[in-house]
């Protein structure tokens, strides 16, 4: 733990407006200054470990909104998944359920993909569907039955299945890029990553999809597993560095936040420099926004666009998606009131603290409501799993759309004859 990061913090109170937790609860101990505070006084021996204290530390959904409002750059969710690992390293480790999925599952791509099998066959045969209209999930532990309330339509095979490992450039070829392709994104919102592959090959960019990448190290962080976390980073390395590219993209904003920290995870000179290569897809698609303008087709929508805390905060990605956007003829832009505020999503929070991510999650639905917009577009798996749910239930007619699959339909449209 740096001890440094705990100091830094003055207590000054200008991370509170914008912490989800404090807003919902108005407690210190659920605010950064309160969480950052605990953690000191524990490094400092003044205090003990407790069940209550880690439970107040848990409510932290690591959305990063403070260390962007934090005047000495102190980042609470960072700091308080850095106390989760040292705790759970001096607890002896992952325990079982823990190594099965962390270690077990997680960095093996093609157990994912095995795994997921008996969910699309729920879905195809309509059994979900009669388990839904039945009310069954009510007779099932309350965690389970919300992990199923999420799980939207799957695609028929994970896109890794599908995708060749490289996509040549339309035209003349510009460059090379290698495509990190996230696990959820792969296995859930695959039409979003043919999308982000498809918009680089019209910008001229050759796309190299390692078919042998494993995911980022994101889960690993959440769950105190700094080592797996460590192992995925060296394997991911490793990969990348037998291609020439010259950007390494992503259209995660979990998995970018996790990439463009492998450096700082301590994997050494290699992963330090695989990190400065790392870009989100908006980013690259925004350095080729005049010739991106001149290839999208009008789309007449209302469109209102939600900030990922991955994004927004923890990558300080604001301007190119929204630049974006306004690219494409007849849209009509709506900006959302607190946009970058956090949808509740956050991993797995939204599952072990439903109650608190449902209240953030409304603050979130009733600002869509208000913009009037028809379709919401981010740019993150959890927040579209979270959103998805939520415009389901209280706003049907509004469409979530991943910002490539938006602009892919741009580049598709058809092109509206002049009157002559």
């Amino acid at each position: 733990m740096d001890e440094v990061k705990l100091i830094n913090c003055m207590r000054c109170g200008m991370c509170l407006p914008h912490c989800p937790t404090y807003r919902e609860t108005f407690l210190e101990t659920a605010s950064p200054r309160g969480r950052v505070a605990l953690i000191r006084k524990v490094t400092e021996g003044e205090l003990d470990q407790s069940e209550r204290l880690l439970e107040y530390l848990a409510l932290c959904l690591d959305c990063q909104a403070c260390a962007s409002a934090c005047p000495c750059g102190v980042n609470a969710g960072e700091l308080v998944a850095e106390f989760s690992c040292e705790g759970k390293a001096g607890q002896g480790g992952l325990n079982f359920m823990e190594d099965l999925i962390l270690r077990k599952l997680v960095p093996h791509p093609d157990r994912l993909e095995t795994s997921m099998a008996p969910l699309r066959l729920y879905q195809r045969t309509g059994l979900q569907k009669l388990v839904r209209h039945l009310g069954i999930l009510k007779m099932f532990p309350k965690p389970l039955a919300r992990m199923e309330g999420l799980l939207p339509a799957l695609p028929a095979r994970p896109l890794r299945q599908e995708i060749s490992e490289v996509t040549e450039a339309i035209g003349p070829e510009r460059g090379s890029i290698g495509f990190f392709l996230g696990c959820v994104m792969s296995l859930i919102f695959s039409d979003a990553s043919r999308a982000t592959i498809q918009l680089l090959s019209a910008l001229g960019y050759k796309v190299i999809t390692p078919k042998n990448q494993v995911c980022c190290g994101a889960p690993n962080m959440l769950g105190g597993d700094l080592a797996g976390l460590q192992e995925a980073a060296r394997t991911n390395v490793e990969i990348f560095a037998g291609y020439e590219v010259d950007f390494i993209v992503t259209d995660c904003g979990g998995c970018g936040a996790e990439l463009k920290k492998y450096g700082h995870h301590g994997a050494g000179e290699a992963a330090a420099e695989f990190s400065a290569r790392v870009r989100d897809i908006s980013e690259v698609l925004a350095l080729h926004a005049d010739e991106l303008a001149l290839l999208l087709q009008p789309l007449a929508l209302k469109v209102t666009y939600h900030d990922p805390c991955h994004i927004a905060h923890c990558q300080g990605i604001r301007r190119e998606p929204r630049q974006l956007l306004k690219l494409i003829p007849e849209l009509s832009y709506q900006e959302l009131e607190a946009a970058d505020a956090c949808c509740g999503s956050a991993g797995t929070y939204n599952i072990a603290r439903p109650e608190m991510s449902d209240r953030i999650l409304q603050r979130k639905l009733d600002t869509i409501a208000s913009s009037g917009a028809a379709v919401l577009v981010t740019s993150n798996p959890g927040c579209l799993l979270q959103l998805k749910k939520g415009l389901a239930e209280q706003l049907p007619n509004v469409r979530i759309l991943h910002l490539t699959e938006l602009l892919l339909q741009s580049l598709r449209a058809p092109v509206a004859l002049k009157p002559s």
